[in-house]
């Protein structure tokens, strides 16, 4: 968490708060962010200057297009940015990007997980982590039936894992991947090689409409979630499993269960979701 739609909001509402502003200085109180380059010095020296043009996202990566760099930014479990008001920065603002027109871009992380690296222009695709992502399953052409079914055949993983790993596809998480499964009527734990041709395409069908109705909603605030307004998203109010343990499916009246697969908590339908 954050995942895909929280991302993708998040990156909505940059767009609109900095798009076309200038870096005059940057403040990082926290180095170990800065992951290239590895000298925070020489990371302001590069950034200072630079005007931001748009922003990006591929997977749960946030994309900062600058004149002559790239800034992808990851958010981990607990990554925020906000536009600074009159309040003081708290001990958990750990990047501060002033802007010449006087307002400032604050990077907020309770947990200190997030990364940040700077590329050439045109170099973030071909470098870690970006070069390792596979399609995304929103607005990706390449991310179709045939593609899901063609690695799901190669692996004897269980479907949650290979859903969860960025690199058959990016910008899935646990959220989103309960929720897929239980539209498509999969089990988590069912195995991936032993899914119809079928199967794969609802699947595959349930995924991007999840994803592209999370998005509508301005994705799921179920822990500290915000955009860079401070807002919330709406999603949670219609997940149908996740969160849910114990509570009767919207579907059927059972019971939503909960175990761990994949590593995870993960929650399912015994009666929507048969083996």
């Amino acid at each position: 968490m954050p995942e895909l739609p929280e991302v993708e909001t998040v990156k909505r509402t940059l767009q609109e708060l900095t798009g076309g502003k200038a870096i005059r200085d940057v403040e990082v109180n926290w180095p170990k962010m800065i992951k290239k380059p590895d000298d925070v010095q020489a990371f302001n020296q590069l950034v200072c200057g630079q005007t931001i043009h748009r922003i990006g996202r591929r997977g749960k990566f946030l994309l900062f297009h600058l004149d002559d760099y790239v800034l992808v930014s990851h958010l981990r479990m607990e990554g925020k940015y906000e536009m600074a008001g009159a309040e003081a920065p708290d001990k958990h603002t750990h990047v501060r990007f002033y802007f010449t027109d006087g307002t400032e871009l604050r990077y907020k992380d309770v947990r200190k997980f997030g990364t940040m690296h700077l590329f050439e222009k045109g170099r973030q695709e071909q470098e870690l982590p970006l070069r390792q992502l596979g399609p995304e399953p929103f607005e990706d052409k390449q991310f179709t039936g045939a593609y899901l079914y063609r690695r799901l055949r190669k692996t004897t993983r269980d479907i949650k894992t290979v859903l969860l790993d960025q690199r058959e596809i990016a910008g899935l998480g646990n959220i989103y991947v309960d929720e897929a499964l239980f539209q498509a009527g999969i089990r988590p734990d069912a195995r991936a090689q032993g899914l119809s041709q079928k199967r794969v395409n609802l699947l595959r069908r349930r995924i991007t409409e999840t994803m592209e109705r999370a998005v509508e909603k301005g994705g799921s605030s179920v822990r500290s979630y915000v955009n860079g307004n401070g807002e919330t998203g709406y999603f949670q109010l219609e997940l149908n499993v996740y969160g849910r343990n114990g509570e009767p499916c919207r579907h059927c009246g059972t019971p939503v269960e909960k175990n761990i697969t994949a590593g995870r908590g993960t929650h399912y339908c015994p009666g929507c979701q048969r083996r």
